[in-house]
């Protein structure tokens, strides 16, 4: 089980949001037979199997074990990630695009720029998955408190600056067998406690 999957197709992204398959998704961090997520859920196993198989098209879940009881199989099934994350490549045309946005400083432009490296680091994910190899990534997190506006500007020219420098010292457009990649920097004001609690509760 991974402990995080994208949903990258139109089918995949609408089954993780409908309201029942998700908690059937939640239900199955571990392994469960229908006729117990059945019991969990309050639906009939008929029902439960139902969903599964939808489920198990889109490789959103798969069978972890078979138990034979008597003439009778039964399948335990598991999800085949711990949590979800839908791509905007499933929403086709309609997908957040930066190179869309007339504004680089705008709060659209940001989260454009974040569904971008969900489609991309997605796509590139599970390619290296498929070839049984890592995936190289390099993420920063941090949270940092300014005492004024005039501390921000100072912080993001000095940041501007050194990843300027950065960028200038290991770029080499000709080297062979070079790669590029991409370095997105971004800073917004990060919630309360009860902005996340709010978050939190709407889940």
């Amino acid at each position: 089980m991974l402990d995080l999957d994208i949903l990258d197709t139109p089918a995949a992204a609408a089954l993780a949001l409908d309201p029942i398959k998700a908690r059937l998704l939640a239900e199955l961090s571990v392994p469960a037979s229908a006729a117990t997520l059945a019991g969990r859920v309050g639906l009939t196993r008929q029902k439960v199997n139902y969903h599964l198989k939808a489920l198990e098209d889109e490789k959103l879940v798969e069978q972890a074990e078979a138990r034979r009881w008597g003439g009778i199989t039964e399948r335990l099934m598991v999800a085949t990630a711990r949590s979800y994350v839908v791509s905007p490549a499933a929403l086709g045309p309609v997908g957040a695009d930066p190179g869309i946005s007339g504004d680089r400083f705008s709060a659209s432009y940001l989260v454009a720029l974040a569904a971008r490296i969900v489609r991309e680091v997605g796509a590139l994910w599970r390619g290296a998955r498929a070839a049984d190899k890592r995936l190289a990534t390099l993420s920063i997190d941090a949270t940092i408190r300014f005492a004024s506006p005039a501390a921000r500007a100072a912080f993001t020219a000095d940041l501007s600056e050194a990843v300027a420098t950065l960028v200038a010292r290991y770029h080499d457009e000709k080297a062979p067998g070079g790669r590029a990649h991409r370095l997105v920097v971004a800073a917004y004001p990060a919630p309360t406690n009860q902005e996340r609690k709010s978050d939190a509760d709407e889940i």
